[in-house]
């Protein structure tokens, strides 16, 4: 299984983009969590946001508000929509999928100048 992800770019502080997340097969439909991971440069990669069937969705305090995890089953994605963003939220974004195996995605590169 593969996850791909896209969505990332360049985009001025107080904008907005929405991250996508596909897997190859369909294993959204059946996960028992979905997450998204933030690497920024220096820093330890941080959970940005999670869906579970545990929990719901939960959110890093610095993105509460701001950003909104959901899934797609139908089309095998999940999903980062992102807005009001900050030269903070700057970094590699990476997908992953715990669906009868742990699955992790490539990052996509999100930007925000100030």
């Amino acid at each position: 299984v593969q996850l791909q992800a896209s969505g990332g770019g360049l985009v001025q502080a107080g904008g907005s983009l929405r991250l996508s997340c596909t897997a190859s097969k369909n294993i959204i439909s059946s996960a028992n969590a979905m997450a998204w991971y933030r690497q920024a440069p220096g820093k330890q990669r941080e959970l940005v946001a999670s869906i579970s069937s545990v929990v719901g969705t939960d959110y890093a305090d610095s993105v509460k508000g701001r950003f909104t995890i959901s899934r797609d089953n139908a089309e095998n994605t999940v999903y980062l929509q992102m807005n009001s963003l900050k030269p903070e939220d700057t970094g590699v974004y990476i997908c992953y999928v715990q669906s009868r195996g742990f699955y992790w995605g490539q990052g996509t590169l999100v930007t925000v100048s100030s």
